[in-house]
């Protein structure tokens, strides 16, 4: 008999072929999101799940899934799994690392080319009518070129995002948990210091951590103020990072020149705030969003999912510990 599994928003027909091949599957193709009660009914006699960040995968859930023996998330990060509870109950957590890697590095610098230069504020005003002609001193922004970019978490896409810098001859500094072999150092340019010294330092601040309650508004009111008046910040990685309050009052004082923002607190809920400022770019969480690696992604997530239901290790497995049990 095959294992029974539920796939919690939609996804391509090649992913749903595959998971055929070795499961019973139950497919939200229609979309909507399951609030907590309905995930967890469609879940109560389920052996797995593929699942998105959009899912809140928790103690509480798990207790009405007593068969669910593996969550398989559609993202690099999981701070919507609790790995702990899985890892009580045996239950397999996975990621899907690597294949989104460019794609975010990309949707990095898109923001800080946008942000740098007012593109989507210049956008708006040329399909107001207000574009009646070229002057010197009209709507200026600031180089990208020969700048110094500071990151904050040099894992792969922080990795990704300093290659491209090079391109630009930007100076590259970097502030992580733990400082990256001297070798990667050499090959990025990259030159490791302390939070402040980013700060204080660099013109464009691009931020690339996990969400955790250690990285919670990492960036705040008194972060934004060690930065330079002419600075922007990119936030690619995760809201929550940010404290969004504190930085849409740092924008309307003029505290830093602007940002470029791809995720928000409470998404997708956003803080009105930031619909009345020029100096800020906007997009909806699309880091990853291309349609090759959307693709890889979610069959990354369903061969992590087939794996651990029919007997292997999963490629991108969380919490080993859980497989023991």
């Amino acid at each position: 008999m095959k294992p029974k599994i539920l796939v919690t928003r939609e996804v391509f027909d090649e992913t749903l072929g595959y998971l055929a091949q070795h499961c019973e599957v139950e497919s939200n193709q229609e979309d909507t999101a399951f609030d907590p009660g309905t995930l967890a009914r469609r879940l109560a006699e389920k052996d797995g799940v593929v699942c998105c960040l959009t899912d809140r995968i928790d103690a509480k859930l798990l207790e009405r899934c007593p068969k669910l023996r593996i969550v398989s998330n559609i993202a690099v990060g999981y701070n919507n799994i609790d790995i702990a509870a899985c890892t009580a109950r045996g239950v397999m957590a996975t990621n899907t690392p690597g294949v989104l890697d460019d794609s975010t590095a990309d949707l990095a610098w898109a923001l800080m080319l946008a942000t740098a230069r007012r593109l989507t504020e210049l956008e708006r005003r040329v399909r107001a009518g207000e574009w009646t002609g070229w002057r010197l001193k009209q709507w200026l922004g600031v180089d990208v070129h020969h700048a110094t970019l500071g990151i904050f978490g040099m894992g792969r896409i922080g990795q990704a995002i300093a290659r491209r810098a090079a391109g630009f001859e930007m100076k590259v500094l970097y502030h992580n948990r733990r400082r990256v072999a001297a070798a990667l150092e050499r090959r990025l340019n990259a030159t490791y210091v302390s939070k402040e010294e980013l700060l204080k330092q660099a013109d464009f601040v691009v931020l690339q951590v996990p969400y955790s309650p250690e990285t919670h508004h990492l960036i705040g009111a008194a972060e934004l103020r060690l930065m330079k008046p002419t600075a922007i910040l990119v936030n690619s990685t995760r809201g929550g990072v940010v404290d969004d309050a504190a930085l849409i009052a740092a924008l309307k004082a003029g505290v830093l020149r602007g940002a470029g923002l791809d995720v928000f607190e409470n998404e997708p809920g956003l803080n009105p705030g930031f619909l009345g400022l020029d100096n800020v770019v906007l997009a909806p969480h699309v880091g990853s969003s291309t349609e090759a690696t959307r693709r890889a992604m979610a069959m990354t997530a369903a061969c992590n999912l087939v794996a651990g239901l029919t007997g292997g290790t999963p490629p991108n497995l969380l919490n080993p510990e859980a497989k023991k049990r």
